[in-house]
Formats: C-alpha cells, structure tokens, sequence
C-alpha cells in the first residue's frame, strides 16, 4: 500500500485540571506549517547533482590509488632518497671503522715510544716520535670523517622517514576525501532514488485520481478501560472495530495510542505507562509503540465488528497522575479507495499511586473537543500554523502493507496545555 501524501491528526491537550487530560479533534491536513515549507529539488536538478557527486568520487578514488602507489614508492628499497640513505649508512660503517684502525695504531706508535729502551738512539727515539704524531694526525682525520659520515647518514635517514612520512599522510588525507565523496555519492543517489519512487507513486495516484475520505461509520470503540488504574497493576480491556458502512473494507487498520501526564499536566510518563495488544491468532502481548497500527482485519464486511484484545501496564514506580488512551481506524479496499475515523477517540483514566485502594470505579468515557489553536504560542522557531485541508491521496495496495503514524513534538503552551501533531505516513506493515 503506498501512500504518497500526509494524514495529520492535530490534537489539543487541556490538562490545567486533573479531570481532563487530553481533548482530541482530526484535522486532515494537505499542507504543512509555513515554517516547514521548502521548494523540493526536481528530478532533473537531483540527477545532476547525484552525477556531479559521482564525478567528484571518481576524483577523490583517483587520487586516493595514485596517493597509496606513492607510499609503495616511498618504501621500496630502490627509491631514490632510499639508495641514498643507504649509501651514507654505508660511509657512516667505513668511517667508523677507519676510526678505529687509526685509533689503534695510536695505541701501537704510543707503546713502541714508551718501550724504547735507554739505549736506544737520538735517531730511534725521533723516528718513534714522528711515527706517533703522525698516527695522531691521521686518527684526528678518521674521527672527522666519521662525524660528518655520521652527520650525512642522519640526514639522509630523516630525508627518508620525512619522505615516507608525507606519503602516508597524502594518503591518510586521500583516504578520508573518498569516504566523503562516498557519503556524499550515497546522499546524492538516495535522494534521487526516493524522488523517482515517489514520483512513480504520484504517477500511480493521479491515474486512479482517488482521495482517501473521512468515515465516520468506521467506528473504534474501548470496552472495559476502567476510569482509574493504580500503578503497579495491568487492566485488560477490548477495542472494538465496526464497519457500519453499506460496504465491505478490504483492510481495517486498527490504531491506539497512550498518552500520560503527573498530576501536575507538565510532566510526560509515557515511558512508565505500557498499552499492550494480541490478536485472534497469537495470545501473545505486543506493546503499541506509538507509531504503528496493530494487525489488518483483513476484511470487515459491511455491518460486522472485530474486537482487538488490549492491555494497559502501569509501572509501579508511576507518579499518581492522569492518561489517555486514543484509538481510531483506517481503511483500503484493493480498489484503491481508503479512509479513516474523523476523530481520534481519546479514553482519559486517573493514574492512582501505587498501592491505593480505588473500589469499584466506572469505565473510562470517551470524549471529544474541538481544537482551539488561535492562542498557540510554540516555543523557539516552531510554526502554530493549525493542520486544515483534504485526507491524503493514496495509490493501490497490497495485503501486506500499512500506514505507519508517527508522533509529533509536544509544544509547551502557557500554563499546561500541550499541541501534539501526529501524522500517519506510508511505510510497510510488518
């Protein structure tokens, strides 16, 4: 089932007193606020873009295999700066060594002058003398050249390692500019692909030119809730479904939604409040999330009704407090047509404290009233623009698809009362 457009259902909160939580009234909606409003590129200026990124990635992945044959370069033993170093290294080796040798013939001139005997001759003890001098010139000479070798090879090592280490930094920077491209790529694709989807699915709807409509004769109805519930304790109640039209539905979408307050209106418990749910087939608890419908009643004939088996768990560490629990219906027929429940029918309870005793307690009532959106006062840059127009267009379905419904953001407004948009969207039904 694909819906291509926007269901809005605006709901105006009154909890400045314990006794009301929540008043609901439908609006269909066909526009958004005005400060959501933006011009939606075309397909055309997608394509070119999705192509200008693809063309930017190719770029950075050049750049990238060029930037990584450059540190395969680098480390190869044949690379100009490494021949180089290697031969200093190789100097640096020799003159150490010369170093050495002439060290030691310093150590022999020095013994042969001091093992001269007193009988030696003038000429010997000259000849000695010279020989020594002559070794400490030379080691003087060897110890020079070692130090520039020395000098050489480290300038030649750093040469390399500074060579080697701009590689992989070239690379590093080549790496990190492809995953952007790639992102961007991906971005770029996705948009389009999306554009060309819903596109299509326009192209489906505006062949069958049909409108989903409210239908009032599609009626939810909550068995069972009781008015108060005592944290710490679970309350079974039926949410019952009827076609009371002149006509079968080919898919009913149930839908519920819980919402809870402290005492106080201002501060949200819904994570501590459970609304649960099983169907005919499974006796198993599913917990509405918000966001989705429960299972397709596949179909319900004209004047027929099906109850939906619920559920609602307070967590004991609840604030005594008050909630709501809404619930409405949506249907499609194979023939494209669809519609749903005008209002959402909202069931307030009083959340009593854990441990109370509340005695014999009525059933929750239903209750409905319009909105008045005129004093809104939206916090930030948020847009009051009140939800109005014509119930969402849609194309044709398959058995297994559904409407998911999304939550909107609260808005505080004044001393307590809230505005929540929640808006149904097309999305698989699982």
């Amino acid at each position: 089932m694909k819906i291509r457009r926007i269901l809005a259902t605006a709901v105006v909160a009154a909890v400045t007193t314990p006794a009301v939580l929540l008043s609901v009234t439908p609006a269909f909606a066909d526009d958004k606020p005005a400060a959501q409003t933006q011009q939606k590129p075309s397909i055309a200026e997608l394509e070119k873009a999705a192509a200008a990124a693809k063309v930017v990635y190719e770029q950075a992945l050049a750049a990238e295999n060029t930037a990584y044959a450059a540190v395969e370069a680098a480390a190869s033993d044949t690379a100009p700066l490494a021949v180089e170093a290697g031969l200093a290294r190789a100097a640096a080796v020799e003159a150490a060594t010369a170093k050495t040798e002439a060290d030691q013939k310093v150590v022999d001139a020095r013994a042969v002058v001091e093992g001269l005997p007193d009988t030696a001759t003038d000429e010997e003890k000259a000849a000695a003398e010279a020989a020594l001098s002559e070794a400490e010139a030379a080691a003087t000479a060897a110890g020079q050249a070692r130090t520039d070798a020395d000098a050489k090879a480290a300038e030649a090592g750093k040469a390399l390692d500074d060579y080697r280490v701009d590689a992989l930094s070239t690379l590093h920077g080549a790496q990190q500019a492809t995953k952007a491209a790639l992102a961007d790529k991906n971005a770029a694709d996705e948009a389009l692909a999306k554009a060309k989807e819903e596109a299509a699915e326009e192209g489906e709807g505006g062949e069958e030119g049909e409108d989903c409509v409210p239908e009032p004769k599609l009626t939810t109805v909550v068995k069972g809730l009781p008015s108060t519930v005592v944290a710490g304790t679970k309350v079974s109640f039926t949410l019952r479904v009827t076609n009371g039209s002149d006509r079968t539905m080919d898919e009913v979408l149930p839908f519920a939604y819980v919402h809870a307050t402290d005492r106080s209106g201002l501060n949200d418990i819904d994570d501590l409040v459970h609304l649960q749910w099983s169907s005919a087939s499974s006796s198993t608890w599913k917990t509405v999330d918000n966001e989705h419908y429960m299972d397709t009643i596949s179909p319900l004939k004209a004047g027929a009704h099906a109850d939906v088996k619920m559920r609602l768990a307070i967590d004991a560490s609840a604030p005594a407090g008050n909630g709501v629990t809404f619930v409405a219906g949506d249907y499609f027929n194979d023939n494209g047509t669809c519609g749903g429940s005008p209002d959402l029918e909202g069931y307030e309870f009083v959340i009593a404290a854990a441990g109370s005793k509340p005695g014999k307690v009525d059933d929750a009532k239903p209750g409905k009233t319009e909105p008045n959106t005129s004093d809104l006062k939206p916090q930030g840059d948020a847009s009051a623009t009140p939800v109005t127009g014509s119930l969402a267009a849609t194309g044709s379905s398959s058995a297994t698809s559904q409407l998911a419904l999304a939550s909107g953001a609260a808005l505080a407004l004044g001393a307590g009362a809230v505005f929540v948009v929640r808006r149904r969207k097309a999305d698989s039904h699982a």
